[in-house]
């Protein structure tokens, strides 16, 4: 059986089983955009609901590619994917689980004393330690531990042994963090406002008060999809005040501070307002 074959084979049996799971390159990384998705012009990262925001049919986004649908998966648009795949990864929040990436000795062991014993897979650094349920996915919360769930990926390395046990309180209590450990203001926000053209033709301050104050409330009132919710705020407000000179850098240091409280990363923040002004053409 060829790498290609294996790599199909075992992907849509992992799809037969709920398990939505996308090809990897070498190196362990997800497939690059193509094309019309390239930096993510289409619209960044998509909610967890559906496929992505527009309608590419490849591979693109990473987590978001993976699928449990046989006729995607074998379908041309992916054929190249699989001629390049060196592994196969798996989406853990689609398929009603957790991973907890331990990537070393002091990770695993640390791991067997505080927290119950589970699904265990071995790693070339440490083990996968998968629960039963879905969470969010923070990385380093803790020396050596990051989670895998909602909006993540992690590689398939084989079913592993013990059995899987309901998601615990301790390991939901990692991922939250105390008010000082967020570090909104770790460095300064590198996204700068674009250059006024002109008068500004906004009548009052309060005009732009209320357009940043509603993008932080949607912000923060997300349920889920942040990054889509994120890069949806920040192209309403460059399309609104973008181009007049009132948008100043405090701003969107408040975007950015509303976007960070949700978990989402600054360079995700950078990302999304670089796309955003690429998307309006500034």
């Amino acid at each position: 059986m060829s790498t290609l074959t294996g790599h199909l084979h075992t992907a849509l049996r992992l799809a037969e089983q709920g398990m939505p799971v996308l090809p990897l390159r070498e190196g362990k990384g997800p497939m690059g955009n193509c094309r019309a998705c390239r930096k993510n012009v289409c619209g960044g990262r998509p909610n967890m609901k559906t496929p992505g925001p527009c309608a590419c049919s490849a591979p693109c986004h990473a987590w978001a590619a993976a699928t449990t649908n046989p006729h995607i998966l074998t379908s041309a648009a992916w054929a190249p994917a699989w001629r390049q795949a060196a592994a196969i990864a798996y989406h853990p929040g689609g398929a009603g689980f957790t991973v907890l990436d331990l990537d070393n000795p002091d990770a695993v062991a640390w791991a067997r004393q505080n927290l119950p014993a589970t699904r265990t897979v071995g790693t070339t650094r440490g083990e996968h330690w998968i629960y039963l349920g879905t969470m969010t996915s923070p990385n380093a919360v803790r020396p050596g531990v990051d989670i895998k769930s909602l909006m993540a990926y992690a590689r398939w390395l084989g079913v592993g042994t013990g059995t899987m046990a309901p998601l615990p309180d301790a390991v939901q209590a990692l991922a939250v963090r105390e008010p000082a450990a967020v570090r909104l203001a770790s460095r300064p926000v590198t996204a700068a406002a674009p250059v006024g053209g002109g008068q500004c033709p906004h009548r009052s301050p309060a005009y732009l008060e209320r357009g940043i104050a509603m993008a932080e409330g949607r912000i923060e009132e997300a349920p889920d999809g942040i990054h889509r919710t994120v890069y949806r705020m920040f192209l309403a407000v460059l399309s609104a005040h973008g181009r007049c000179g009132c948008l100043t850098n405090a701003h969107i240091a408040r975007l950015f501070t509303a976007a960070q409280a949700k978990g989402e990363s600054l360079r995700h923040c950078e990302d999304a307002w670089t796309n955003a002004r690429t998307q309006l053409g500034m």
